[in-house]
């Protein structure tokens, strides 16, 4: 197939796990990403069932992925005297495989490096669609023209913004507010081995220590916020101000929270699209189909990755035919997440709706839940693109 040059905005994981494969495919591959250097650390995510664990081990780096595991914990929900009312699986909140988020964008980095160009320091600011490809403007970088275009820019897409419109139009708050705080390194010695974290409930917040995902989070329900996404200090203001006064050991763990390098607050928000393809530009990940903490998002973003240059790779140079059934296919597996938002389980309004909550973790209807979130990630028909590439 004749070499076709593809720009990807965003260098966390959708990213480099599409230029993993549309390198190996014989792309011409520049990924380009605001941050200045890959992130480290971050929030743990997981990957769950045989489709997610298959897309890994056909990319090479699932070996190196189990070396860095951050194990499995159990969530313990207590009172304010610090005794157990309720506890949630571990099977449930991660999956088969654990990890931080910025040591799996690491192994994929250092997976892609060699065969493709990585702009640092950098975004995207315009795109046009002329006869000749994609002619694409940077805030520093030159400007250039490519044949294709995909927005692996997050929730908060940029690319999305430029392509499709304003992110009001597609991304929907769903009434909750999540941080994450710390990083969840586990020593080698402990990997394994089942944890268990402690959370705390009281109406609309909940506050976890020691948690599955990072050392600390924090849940609340609010009205939709206006803050600047860069003042990480206002930020911690927020998170502070919501959580004082309650008991437990939430005031120890927000005198922690302000030393605390790593912090995240974002919305409990997903994103709705008609189409996320359109002309020479596909949409990717979080800014397609993401649902923030909805537990799929990584292993959606992977396996999206996969079937994008696969399709990509089948379609002997038809980019609008292999974006349209990209679109089917994960329009079809994204649907487990339509509709789901953990605000209302994680952090109940009411102090009723917390004792439902805690019922219900130890209910046969909980193992019910387990049985379809196993089910629903291993539900797609999964192409052996490699082998069909290489029949080619």
């Amino acid at each position: 197939m004749p070499t076709t040059s593809v720009l990807i905005s965003g260098a966390s994981i959708a990213g480099p796990a599409l230029a993993y494969w549309l390198n190996r495919y014989g792309y011409q591959v520049t990924v380009v990403e605001k941050s200045p250097a890959p992130r480290p650390g971050g929030q743990a995510v997981d990957f769950k069932g045989a489709t997610h664990l298959a897309v890994l081990d056909r990319m090479g780096i699932l070996d190196d992925l189990r070396k860095r595991e951050t194990g499995t914990a159990d969530m313990a929900f207590v009172n304010t005297a610090g005794r157990e009312l309720a506890r949630m699986s571990g099977d449930f909140t991660g999956g088969d495989l654990e990890i931080l988020r910025g040591d799996l964008s690491e192994v994929l980095y250092d997976h892609t490096a060699a065969g493709c160009e990585y702009i640092f320091g950098d975004y995207i600011t315009a795109l046009t669609e002329t006869a000749e490809g994609m002619y694409v403007e940077f805030a520093h970088a030159p400007a250039r023209t490519v044949d294709l275009v995909v927005g692996a820019d997050g929730i908060h897409s940029g690319v999305r913004r430029l392509a499709f419109g304003p992110e009001k139009d597609f991304v929907k708050y769903k009434g909750w507010y999540y941080c994450i705080a710390g990083d969840n390194r586990v020593d080698p010695e402990e990997i394994g081995k089942r944890g268990l974290a402690f959370a705390y409930n009281a109406p609309g917040r909940l506050a976890v220590e020691s948690g599955p995902k990072s050392p600390q989070m924090y849940m609340f329900a609010s009205k939709e916020l206006d803050y600047p996404r860069e003042d990480i200090a206002e930020q911690k203001r927020i998170v502070i101000e919501k959580f004082t006064g309650l008991g437990w050991r939430v005031p120890e763990m927000l005198a922690e929270l302000r030393t605390l390098d790593t912090f995240y607050l974002d919305s409990i928000s997903q994103v709705k699209m008609d189409t996320f393809v359109k002309g020479r530009v596909a949409l990717l990940g979080d800014a397609a189909y993401g649902n923030t903490l909805a537990g799929f998002g990584t292993g959606l973003a992977v396996v999206g990755a996969y079937v994008l240059a696969g399709e990509l790779a089948t379609a002997a140079g038809d980019h609008a035919g292999a974006f349209a059934r990209y679109q089917e296919i994960m329009k079809r597996y994204g649907r487990m997440i339509d509709g789901s938002n953990p605000g209302p389980f994680l952090a109940p309004k009411t102090a009723l709706g917390i004792r439902a909550r805690n019922w219900f973790l130890g209910s046969w209807a909980f193992d019910l839940m387990l049985k379809y979130s196993d089910k629903a990630a291993n539900d797609i028909d999964l192409k052996n693109y490699p082998e069909i590439v290489s029949a080619m």
